[in-house]
């Protein structure tokens, strides 16, 4: 039975026409795999299993252009399974039930069946489990490829069938061999001097297939002298930057930024702001959030950080891109070398602890209004003291539940102003102490 998506064979793919670069390049073992070795290397999980004979199904997560599709195929060549390759993004629930017909009729024949997903995370809940009986029967080895974390993406009773293997962006140096061979296969080296062929690998962002599509363009050239990197530069365009506004990397940049204004790094901070804006980031987004960074991570230590978020936000809805952009580059800047405290934060999450816990007890009485003579009566605001009235305008009166024993919620740091703020909660506290022991409380 002939399956959907199957691939034309080798000499049937060639007489269709010429072959991108990346393809004739694709490895045809899983030690030409370059860049993966904590996937493929020695010891490493799916040599393990190789080894072993026990390859179980997967799911490949990592950015695009690093081997996820080739490595499915030669593990299929490893293992003897028929290889079949379908993508969610073109395939419905009519489309998989043929795959599985094929796959149960080869399976039945003794034949396995490697079926490998592209963007599988693509497929909804009911389409996931579909994948579920014929994993558990034996008549597919699933193979998943996906650019988003599985941990979100994925049913956890298809993750719970599948082992997850993560693959990585190509270095600089994955991308040189990888250029050497693209050199080879071409029989001639790319006409770039040194720092060109730099900024070419940079422009491939990690990825490979990207990589040797430029490669492509530049031996299309056909040069005679070596090309700089300015000249390169305006021959050749740079890739536009992985970023996804509602996928993985932009949880990941916008966590990068949060961490490095927190570890009080201007530089960093800096960087991964400018990530955002080059990736089309909408910059009201980030002055919200640098707005939150100043209200969790610096707090009382510095209260200047708040109001130079909003004003810097005000200002770029005043100026608009990319002028205004340049007020909120400004915050993060000052929001990095601010003195961080998060005491109000830990404070705000304990006291909304302790209302969950204790929500019905009702405030003591001598803190109540009492309106009516029949509160009077009940005792409401019965020995009240009134602070203005005390000495150092301080009465010391506990204003919890009778029935709570007192937290200590706010506890300030010694950096910026909330040391002042400490001397003041350590001078309450004092005085508080020393009321209660007098009896005045």
């Amino acid at each position: 039975m002939a399956d959907l998506f199957d691939s034309a064979p080798e000499g049937g793919r060639a007489k269709a026409g010429p072959r991108p670069l990346a393809d004739k390049l694709r490895p045809k073992v899983l030690g030409e795999v370059i860049g993966q070795p904590k996937v493929i290397g020695p010891d490493a999980p799916l040599t393990v299993m190789l080894a072993s004979g026990t390859l179980t199904s997967l799911v490949f997560w990592g950015p695009p252009g690093v081997g996820k599709t080739t490595i499915a195929r030669l593990l299929a060549d490893e293992t003897d399974l028929h290889f079949v390759q379908i993508s969610a993004i073109f395939s419905g629930v009519a489309d998989l039930k043929k795959v599985f017909e094929a796959a149960k009729h080869r399976h039945a024949n003794g034949q396995g069946t490697l079926l490998f997903v592209d963007e599988i995370h693509r497929f909804n809940k009911a389409q996931q489990d579909g994948f579920l009986p014929f994993m558990e029967d034996g008549t597919i080895l699933l193979v998943g490829a996906t650019t988003e974390n599985p941990s979100f993406e994925l049913n956890a009773a298809l993750l719970s069938r599948a082992q997850v293997l993560v693959l990585e962006r190509l270095g600089l140096a994955d991308l040189e061999k990888l250029a050497q061979r693209a050199e080879k296969e071409l029989g001639r080296a790319l006409p770039l001097d040194g720092h060109a062929r730099e900024a070419l690998l940079e422009m491939a962002d990690g990825d490979g297939r990207a990589l040797l599509g430029l490669i492509e363009q530049v031996n299309a050239w056909s040069l005679t002298g070596k090309l700089d990197r300015e000249a390169l530069a305006k021959r050749l365009m740079r890739r536009a930057a992985k970023y996804d506004k509602s996928g993985d990397e932009h949880y990941n940049l916008i966590s990068a930024l949060h961490k490095s204004v927190r570890g009080s790094d201007p530089d960093a901070a800096l960087y991964w702001f400018a990530r955002m804006l080059e990736g089309g980031e909408d910059p009201r987004f980030l002055a919200r959030r640098l707005t939150r960074m100043a209200v969790e991570d610096i707090g009382l230590a510095d209260m200047q950080a708040q109001d130079v978020c909003l004003q810097s936000w005000q200002t770029y809805e005043r100026l608009g891109s990319p002028e205004g952009e340049l007020a909120l580059a400004q915050a993060v800047i000052y929001l990095a070398l601010a003195p961080k405290s998060n005491a109000a934060y830990v404070a705000y999450k304990g006291a909304r602890k302790e209302a969950k816990r204790t929500g019905s007890e009702p405030p003591p009485k001598h803190i109540l209004n009492a309106p009516t003579s029949l509160m009077s009566d009940q005792g409401y605001g019965a020995g009240y003291a009134y602070d203005h009235d005390a000495e150092n305008g301080f009465s010391g009166q506990n204003y919890f539940p009778e029935t709570m024993k007192r937290p200590v919620l706010y506890q300030p740091v010694e950096r910026g102003f909330e040391r002042e703020l400490k001397k003041r909660v350590d001078w309450f506290a004092k005085q508080r102490l020393s009321r209660q022991k007098a009896g005045k409380t």
